[in-house]
């Protein structure tokens, strides 16, 4: 059998209502989510960093290791999410991810509007691979 013949491609996807519910606190109470640790993960993205990018998160793995705390950088991405989205989901409009996607959107010259049904609709110059 040729190789990916017989699966399907398709991908389990959560629904709404547990895409929209709130982060469970984490153990002790607090707007912590936690990332999973060293697991095999059945979900998969693409990300493309630019090569300074991914410079400084080798450089970030490098400075972990040194302190003591081995980490792969899947592993890094994956806590730096966890600590992102608890911040927005604790401070919301003033979490970090917000103020730095909002600045970032400003400097590209991006607009967000919110006269669309059910969301929002980021445009922008065209340049960035912008939502519209």
């Amino acid at each position: 059998m040729a190789a990916g013949r017989g699966r399907s491609r398709r991908v389990s996807l959560p629904g709404v209502a547990e895409l929209l519910r709130p982060a469970a606190p984490g153990p002790d109470g607090g707007d912590q989510r936690l990332a999973s640790g060293r697991e095999k993960h059945t979900q998969k993205i693409t990300v493309y960093l630019s090569a300074e990018e991914l410079l400084d998160l080798e450089r970030a793995r490098l400075a972990l290791l040194r302190y003591g705390a081995a980490a792969d950088r899947g592993r890094i991405v994956r806590e730096a999410i966890a600590v992102l989205l608890a911040d927005l989901d604790a401070r919301g409009n003033d979490s970090l991810l917000a103020r730095r996607i909002a600045s970032a959107n400003i400097a590209d010259g991006n607009t967000v509007s919110g006269d669309t049904p059910g969301g929002n609709t980021v445009s922008g110059n065209g340049t960035n691979g912008s939502v519209g």
